[in-house]
């Protein structure tokens, strides 16, 4: 059998919840409060856009554009160098360190580790030039008249399939374990999946 045609072993995880025990988008938000304090008038709005969501009244890449209306004005390279503090405030202490090293076991075996998370690309990937892992499919925006707004789908729900058989373009690969805290299409497509809840990991079939 070819190389090619051997499946590549894959784990994905969810970020918020699941490796972070925290939201990083309000985490974040509260973070740069600190820093720009002026940026406290978009609480209201946001707890706006929250509701909307969970009332289903909104679509999720949509609620994800309005909702980081708190970064504007302020360009790429601010925005990815306040996430570097926070991450580096943040880890390891408010990390699932008990799915971190299960990571790294299978790292250590082969695997490719994925992280899969609807957050925002721009604020988490300074996390993961700390703590190292195959590849992160986040949110994707781009920064236009000071604001940010998505390009494409919000990575939420199937999209997160869809980025990872984009990232293997045609290559078999084989989803050995997943990890998230909400019931998402990761979990039922990988052979092990787990569900986080309060940072404990428990088996999941649906």
């Amino acid at each position: 059998m070819a190389d090619s045609d051997v499946a590549v072993k894959v784990a994905i995880f969810d970020l918020n919840g699941t490796l972070y025990n925290k939201s990083s988008k309000d985490e974040f938000y509260k973070f740069l409060c600190k820093k720009k304090p002026g940026r406290m008038r978009y609480y209201a709005q946001m707890l706006y856009y929250k509701i909307l969501l969970k009332l289903h009244q909104i679509r999720k890449t949509e609620f994800k554009e309005n909702f980081f209306n708190y970064l504007d004005n302020i360009p790429p390279h601010q925005v990815e160098k306040y996430a570097r503090q926070f991450w580096e405030q943040e880890y390891p202490e408010n990390f699932n360190l008990e799915l971190r090293d299960r990571l790294d076991e299978l790292k250590q075996n082969g695997v490719q580790i994925f992280c899969a998370t609807g957050g925002l690309e721009l604020y988490v990937k300074p996390l993961f030039e700390m703590y190292k892992i195959d590849g992160l499919f986040g949110t994707i925006v781009r920064y236009e008249d000071n604001t940010y707004k998505v390009v494409g789908l919000a990575c939420k729900d199937k999209e997160k399939l869809n980025r990872l058989a984009k990232y293997f373009n045609g290559k078999p690969y084989q989803i050995i374990e997943a990890y998230s805290d909400s019931k998402e299409d990761i979990l039922n497509s990988a052979d092990k999946a787990f569900l986080i809840t309060n940072g404990e990991a428990a088996p999941f079939c649906e």
